[in-house]
């Protein structure tokens, strides 16, 4: 079943670690076939060094496991909140790479500070607040993805346009239209943290970047007028 998204997912994956995104097994991506309404998902903490394609999980969007011999990966519920609120989702990931978890853990938003930014994000990358100590209790991976869409929701935030999130004291999820495009911003994400942790240590009282810069290289790259690229 859905052995194409099987090895995309696999493959995207595989990415992270060669990317220098995860260590040992801190990271999954999962993608989605939205004709049938099944994703496919990174097992529970299967080392990298012995994945298959073969291993990857097959999961519905009400939580059931469809097909795998494995236990899904802890966060999936996390990746079915944000398929079922987002249809133009069509991958995520989930890492704790270590300058985005930087930005995750001081509790803070990752400010536009320049054009690279810009050119993937339009916008501050914002970070959700903690849960409670109920939404813990009750379901946290299923309220990690609530708080999620809460930021996004209460913020006015295009996630298409800003695909990626910060959960305070954990770590980034990034997303995208398939899974290699969520692996994409996910190592973007982590150079931009590093370049906005630079900045700040040279500028503490930097601003962020003017809106004509922010949108001029956000829009030559996306939207109907975009101009980037062949």
């Amino acid at each position: 079943m859905l052995e194409a998204l099987k090895k995309e997912v696999y493959e995207a994956n595989m990415e992270l670690p060669r990317r220098g995104l995860v260590t040992y097994t801190w990271g999954n991506v999962s993608g989605i076939d939205r004709k049938s309404g099944y994703f496919v998902i990174k097992p529970s903490g299967v080392d990298y060094d012995s994945l298959k394609p073969e291993d990857m999980v097959v999961m519905d969007l009400e939580g059931n496991k469809i097909e795998g011999s494995y236990k899904p990966s802890s966060d999936t519920a996390t990746h079915l909140e944000l398929y079922k609120k987002y249809e133009g989702i069509g991958g995520i990931v989930h890492t704790h790479s270590p300058e985005a978890v930087a930005f995750a853990q001081a509790g803070m938003d990752i400010q536009l500070y320049g054009t690279t930014h810009a050119d993937y994000f339009l916008g501050a990358i914002p970070c959700a607040r903690n849960l409670t100590t109920e939404e813990i209790n009750e379901a946290y991976e299923k309220n990690t993805g609530k708080v999620i869409i809460e930021t996004f929701e209460t913020r006015g935030i295009n996630p298409l346009y800003t695909p990626a999130v910060l959960c305070k004291n954990h770590g980034p999820f990034t997303w995208g239209c398939d899974a290699f495009e969520a692996v994409h911003n996910a190592v973007v994400l982590e150079e931009v943290a590093k370049m906005a942790r630079y900045t700040l240590m040279i500028n503490p009282k930097v601003l962020p970047a003017p809106d004509n810069i922010k949108e001029k290289h956000f829009y030559r790259k996306h939207g109907e007028g975009a101009y980037y690229g062949q």
